[in-house]
């Protein structure tokens, strides 16, 4: 088990969340500031960080309003480039 972070930590919550289709990058902010990046397979990642657990969810279940498909979710760690 792992240690718990201190209070603010966000070190070990990047996520890189993958879904099929394109979405413009003014989605950028009601991602609540993830990176939107394209992809030439049809795919978009939405990237960054992710203040804590309800906050993943959040953005899962805003994915899942509009209807998107969801390919995948990777937490990433902090010695990870995004």
């Amino acid at each position: 088990m792992s240690e718990p972070h201190a209070p603010g930590s966000v070190s070990d919550n990047r996520y890189e969340i993958r879904i099929q289709g394109h979405l413009d990058v003014h989605w950028d902010d009601w991602f609540e500031g993830l990176t939107v990046t394209n992809y030439a397979d049809g795919t978009t990642t939405l990237s960054g960080v992710v203040i804590d657990q309800a906050g993943l969810h959040g953005l899962l279940g805003k994915i899942g309003g509009l209807g998107l498909t969801l390919i995948s979710v990777n937490a990433m760690n902090s010695d990870h480039p995004m």
